[in-house]
């Protein structure tokens, strides 16, 4: 099936005039993109009055929201991109926050599933859907495992089928479960604006804030790239979760201001 073709029989379930968005909140729908054969990626919609670009989200874990025809999450709900989804929009960005595809709606959802071929097919159609919608920029942002997806996606796909920049927040820096981790990705080859944001005192294993030199070295030939860190914020539980210095707790609106400003500027 072509682009055109896949952009002409989307499916989009609106969400009830209001429907679970606070006074001032961007509207949201739910949006089904056709995507291979019997396939459909799914993500919410969040569209702002005055949109100046488009950001794709991307949740750690594994990522499976099981988004609701309603809009809502049954898993991943307090992930930092998601409940900072309203934050990017008063940004005047438009946010598709995506869910793992039809067929993987069930355990284990995107794990062993960010870096292969399927994948990049169904994110395609997502980024054709926006590019046609909004005529406006799409940039991939991706959070703990979600930069497996993000920066694999950009490594697939490039000019009018990919990004035009990505956003790496508590990139996986190492790995243990046999997939590669953001700095053994074929990064460059890149050659659209990268920001890579990180917590200098990030507790989970994966992340380790001493473990970035390897991915910023991949990144060294871009022209356009930086590297923003924090030191603020509260931490409790698990620190691999999004309530620890991993998922920015406290301090969304300042990680989020800084991310928007990076991604208008370029």
């Amino acid at each position: 099936m072509t682009d055109a073709r896949l952009i002409a029989v989307a499916c989009v379930l609106a969400i009830g005039a209001g429907a679970g968005v606070g006074h001032g909140e961007a509207p949201q729908r739910v949006v089904n993109v056709p995507t291979r054969p019997g396939v459909t990626q799914r993500f919410v919609l969040l569209t702002p009055t005055q949109p100046k670009a488009v950001v794709v989200l991307f949740a750690g874990g594994h990522g499976g929201l099981q988004i609701q025809d309603n809009g809502s999450f049954r898993w991943g709900g307090g992930n930092f991109l998601m409940r900072s989804r309203q934050l990017f929009a008063e940004r005047d960005l438009v946010v598709a926050v995506v869910d793992a595809p039809s067929d993987k709606q069930t355990d284990p959802f995107l794990s062993g599933h960010r870096q292969r071929p399927d994948h990049v097919t169904d994110i395609k159609a997502v980024i054709a859907w926006l590019h046609e919608q909004t005529k406006l920029p799409v940039w991939l942002i991706g959070t703990s495992r979600g930069t497996q997806s993000a920066a694999f996606l950009a490594t697939q796909l490039s000019g009018k089928d990919g990004p035009d920049g990505i956003v790496l927040t508590s990139s996986i820096l190492t790995e243990r479960r046999g997939s590669r981790a953001v700095p053994e990705m074929d990064l460059e080859k890149l050659t659209i604006p990268v920001l890579v944001v990180h917590h200098e005192l990030d507790g989970c294993i994966l992340c380790r804030f001493s473990d970035m030199p390897p991915l910023m070295k991949k990144l060294s030939g871009l022209q356009k790239k930086e590297l923003i860190t924090f030191k603020d914020g509260q931490s409790r539980g698990d620190p691999c979760e999004a309530f620890a210095y991993h998922g920015y707790n406290g301090i969304e609106r300042e990680v989020v201001d800084r991310i928007a400003a990076w991604i208008l500027s370029h």
